[in-house]
């Protein structure tokens, strides 16, 4: 047994509480090594000398590159809880605890592993309708002007504090609101607005005034009747927070700009000196951008102010929830505190966070309840887009993804083909839609909150910012319906078996030298018997997939096409296209 690669963590995403009644236990072993996890717990205060014990099996619920990943998923009446494993490799077996491996478990209880009390306070409580979203992305200076319209108008307005603010393609509030319905048809059920407060830039991403909507976009009760209209149509709204800096024309700066030293706002920022020197930049700024000052955010004073704003857009216009911009610059008691007041206005309020990198010291439950998953967009640009990893890499790297954060964490981690920050995928596709489409395919029915960026669904693509964040398309053409039809079928399948897509996950076929996978999702809840097969052929030429599950006797169908897929002896058979999927139905 390799028992250097065996590994737990307590108060971790190696154990964790999904509710007060329902624990997550997880262990890590060396790839292929361990052939049978069973994990034993019981109660830590028992009145008696030697803890009663109940054993429950693990399962192996995902491999990457070098470690298999057992969990076990249990509901149970104990709030203090001491436990060990046991491991077999088929050789040898031992008693795991502590880092002690052993062939008869102490009767010292005190040496077993220790979750001390399930307590409601340390359960990373994600909103319920978090988990059901698909997001639409809406850049807003690029959406839309009126009705399925967008009329090109660049140039400046004054904000209402006099200052220049910039628009380049002239997108509003109000075209947002006017298409709706087209989001609605779509089958989002939340949109993600990225900056809409009055600043200097196009982006908004240099923030003016955290108070007032910027004027080349509208007004606050154009953007109250955007919230309406949405809340009327089953639609959150998410509204995209830039806390770590602000716009050199924020009042802060400018006073201390103004007053130096004797500024009150002197300690609203991070490693200012004085005098301020804009050109030669002698302040912290974001990406050492000189109109883009950084926040101190360890200031009571800020955070104060922030958590103010935080409160404000959901008290006063209904917002649902923030993305929080450039959130891994910030420091987390911030970022603790905004979420207490966050949730002390609107307690099913979604926070997810932008983070690039693995995020688990966000994803504990006491700051984000997600991060932007731009892992999830690097291992699809490299399979599907690149076809530069084979099914097995692919495979690997999707099984080191899911066993990052706590199990409630991961299912609304926010999965994305790209967004406003990156070139399109299509791009990256070589301009090939039925590889963006059988990525499409991927998102929509994987673990995770899918979101689409705007126009996506319409072949927006391109590679620098001006093609990536280019205008919505309004006058289809048949290449534009196609794709869109597509998109609104995958997400209609998602959303009638919800249960299925919220649940649980299995690969179940991986050939890498005919570029083709498959894994099922299978429901958690009441009916844990309605599973769904997603097949994918990311390869040039046709494939035929002989999958081995059983279970999938008749009524077997493709939700994608609805023709009844065939069995073979060891589970279904079905033919694929060219960079085709499947979407295999049976309850």
């Amino acid at each position: 047994m390799n028992k250097q690669a065996v590994f737990h963590l307590p108060d971790s995403s190696y154990a964790c509480a999904l509710t007060e009644k329902r624990v997550c236990l997880r262990l890590r072993a060396a790839k292929g090594d361990i052939k049978k996890c069973i994990l034993f717990y019981g109660n830590r205060v028992h009145p008696e000398p030697r803890v009663k014990m109940t054993a429950e099996e693990m399962n192996r619920v995902a491999s990457d590159r070098l470690f298999d990943y057992f969990e076990a998923d249990f509901e149970t009446e104990i709030s203090r809880i001491c436990y060990y494993f046991w491991l077999s490799d088929g050789i040898e077996d031992y008693y795991y605890y502590s880092g002690t491996f052993t062939h008869t478990p102490s009767i010292n209880r005190s040496e077993y592993y220790q979750f001390p009390y399930v307590r409601r306070e340390d359960i990373a409580n994600v909103p319920e309708w978090a988990k059901n979203a698909v997001i639409y992305q809406v850049f807003p200076d690029s959406f839309a002007t009126g009705r399925r319209e967008m009329i090109i108008n660049g140039g400046t307005k004054l904000t209402e504090t006099g200052e220049e603010s910039k628009h380049r393609l002239g997108g509003t509030i109000r075209g947002i609101t006017e298409n709706i319905d087209y989001i609605k048809a779509l089958g989002a059920n939340c949109i993600y607005l990225n900056p809409i407060f009055s600043a200097g830039s196009y982006h908004k991403y240099d923030t003016i005034d955290y108070y007032s909507i910027d004027p080349c976009f509208g007004t606050m009760e154009d953007f109250k009747k955007l919230v309406d209209v949405c809340h009327r149509n089953g639609i959150r709204v998410i509204l995209d927070g830039v806390f770590n800096h602000c716009g050199w024309k924020f009042f802060a700066f400018k006073d201390v700009c103004e007053k130096g030293e004797k500024s009150a706002y002197k300690d609203w920022f991070y490693q200012l000196d004085f005098p301020v020197d804009t050109e030669k930049l002698n302040y912290a700024a974001f990406a050492y951008v000189p109109s883009m000052p950084k926040l101190n955010t360890g200031n009571p004073e800020v955070v104060k102010y922030f958590c103010d704003v935080g409160r404000y857009w959901i008290r006063e216009a209904g917002i649902d929830g923030w993305r929080l911009d450039v959130a891994n610059e910030i420091n987390h008691d911030f970022w603790r505190a905004f979420r207490k007041a966050v949730r002390e206005e609107k307690p099913d309020a979604f926070l997810i966070g932008e983070i690039w990198e693995d995020a688990e010291q966000w994803l504990m439950g006491d700051q984000f309840d997600s991060a932007m998953n731009y892992r999830f967009t690097d291992i699809c640009k490299a399979f599907f887009a690149n076809n530069e990893i084979s099914a097995d890499d692919f495979d690997n790297s999707l099984g080191y993804m899911l066993m990052r954060y706590k199990k409630s964490i991961t299912q609304v981690q926010m999965n994305m083909l790209d967004s406003h920050d990156v070139p399109r995928f299509l791009y990256f596709c070589g301009e090939d839609v039925c590889r963006l489409k059988l990525a499409a395919l991927f998102l929509m029915t994987y673990v995770g909150i899918p979101s689409v960026c705007y126009g996506d669904e319409k072949a927006i693509t391109g590679s620098d910012e001006a093609q990536y964040r280019a205008s919505m398309i309004w006058n289809d053409g048949s290449k534009e319906r196609d794709i869109l039809e597509y998109y609104r079928k995958i997400i209609a399948i998602r959303k009638e078996h919800i249960d299925v897509f919220t649940g649980g996950v299995k690969t179940v076929y991986k050939d890498s030298a005919r570029g083709t996978y498959a894994f099922v999702r299978f429901g958690e809840g009441f009916d844990k018997r309605e599973r769904i097969v997603v097949a994918l052929n990311n390869s040039e030429v046709s494939r035929e997939l002989d999958i081995p599950l059983q279970g999938f006797e008749s009524g077997t169908v493709d939700l994608l096409t609805g023709i009844t897929v065939g069995r073979s002896a060891h589970g279904i058979k079905l033919a694929l296209p060219p960079f085709g999927g499947a979407v295999i139905y049976a309850k």
